[in-house]
């Protein structure tokens, strides 16, 4: 039996610098963004585990006799993937949650990994007792921002917690408490099982900035979270101009083989860029100076021309630059580009009166912002009491 309401968040994620250029083994800065996914966890009914949504439309419950059964024709299997819809143990799974298979709506692929990773870790760890689990993000999704590997994160946690594989930290009285190294590893490995059932073939950057929050160094398929950076004010937009990743890719690599003298010195400036804001990072929690701030805005303006010159800025993003600079403010795209998000600076002396502003006139063109913070923490545990007032009406309200 699990006894206890607890709640479980983790962040979502931004690209500082490297976006694109990381592609070709270049260096990428990822951080935690303090928009974050919640899960809220108590006592089921007996015999029956359920999950709600309503993001997505999902409340789903199922008997625990059942999931056992489907997990004896899984427990086999031990890994997450893109062929789960495809081989016997993945239909099967389709079968008993009534997806169609190839089914690629959000709902569908969020029910999956849920399925996907209750039936895994209780085959490894045990039986998942009788719950209910609620989740609620701050974060859009299909932002590039991701959303997907946050609630896989929160759900790799919870489930991990109440099947005895990993701790439960939080004592009587506290308020927040997170997992040892140890037990975030294992967070992060099952996280990226279910980001497996989501995309496919994922970097693993999006649920290693989830579990472990802060920023991480991303090169080659090398993971290196930095030990310690410091929290930063930004102001996060969406442009809400939808874009294909796929076609935004392959269009810089089709310019560096047609100009490689022009483009390759391009990704070695976003490259150094990249490696230098590291270390401007790195330095700033042992030495915090004003100083800083001047040069990661400068990080920003020369990142921002040269993903233009890649080809993958657009009229939306110029506009937003435009109307940012006006208030004396310093920002860059994040992500993919050719629309979609980016990032805005906030150095500490920024009057409130003109972060106000700037909002103001991003919301005129018809994007949609928020003031947030990057460097967040990673997963945590939380007592439900201590959430905040908005999160708390959030999940009563789901």
């Amino acid at each position: 039996m699990w006894a206890r309401e607890l709640a479980v968040s983790a962040p979502g994620k931004v690209i500082l610098h490297g976006e694109h250029a990381v592609v070709l083994g270049k260096v990428a800065l990822a951080v935690a963004l303090d928009l974050r996914t919640f899960l809220r966890l108590r006592p089921g009914a007996e015999g029956r585990l359920s999950i709600s949504l309503p993001g997505v439309g999902v409340q789903r419950s199922w008997d625990t006799p059942g999931l056992r059964a489907l997990r004896g024709r899984i427990a086999g299997k031990g890994r997450g993937g893109a062929a789960l819809p495809r081989d016997s143990e993945g239909l099967s799974v389709l079968e008993f949650a009534g997806i169609a298979a190839g089914a690629s709506a959000p709902e569908s692929l969020a029910t999956l990994a849920f399925l996907y990773m209750c039936l895994t870790i209780s085959a490894k760890y045990g039986d998942v007792p009788s719950v209910d689990i609620l989740v609620w993000s701050e974060l859009p999704t299909g932002a590039g921002l991701g959303s997907s590997a946050a609630y896989a994160v929160c759900l790799a946690a919870a489930l991990l917690m109440v099947c005895g594989a990993i701790s439960c930290p939080l004592q009587e009285g506290e308020s927040t408490a997170r997992w040892t190294e140890e037990e975030l590893a294992l967070v992060n490995s099952w996280a990226f099982r279910g980001e497996q059932v989501i995309h496919g073939n994922p970097s693993g950057v999006d649920n290693a900035v989830g579990t472990w929050g802060g920023a991480l160094r991303y090169q080659a398929g090398k993971i290196t979270p930095l030990k310690r950076v410091p929290t930063l004010r930004i102001l996060l937009t969406n442009t809400k101009v939808p874009r294909s990743t796929k076609v935004l890719v392959a269009g810089v690599k089709e310019k560096i083989l047609k100009f490689p003298a022009i483009m390759n010195p391009v990704l070695d400036s976003i490259d150094a860029i990249s490696q230098e804001c590291q270390s401007v990072l790195e330095e700033m929690p042992a030495n915090p100076s004003p100083e800083h701030y001047p040069v990661l805005e400068e990080f920003f303006d020369i990142n921002q021309h040269h993903l233009n010159v890649l080809g993958v800025g657009h009229p939306s993003l110029d506009r937003l630059c435009q109307v940012t600079a006006a208030h004396s403010l310093h920002s860059k795209l994040t992500g993919a580009g050719g629309g979609g998000c980016a990032i805005t600076l906030l150095p500490p002396d920024t009057s409130p009166l003109a972060v106000e502003a700037a909002k103001q006139d991003l919301c005129a063109c018809g994007f949609e912002c928020w003031e947030t913070k990057i460097g967040a923490p990673g997963v945590t545990l939380h007592c439900c009491s201590s959430l905040s007032a908005r999160v708390l009406h959030a999940l009563a309200q789901s």
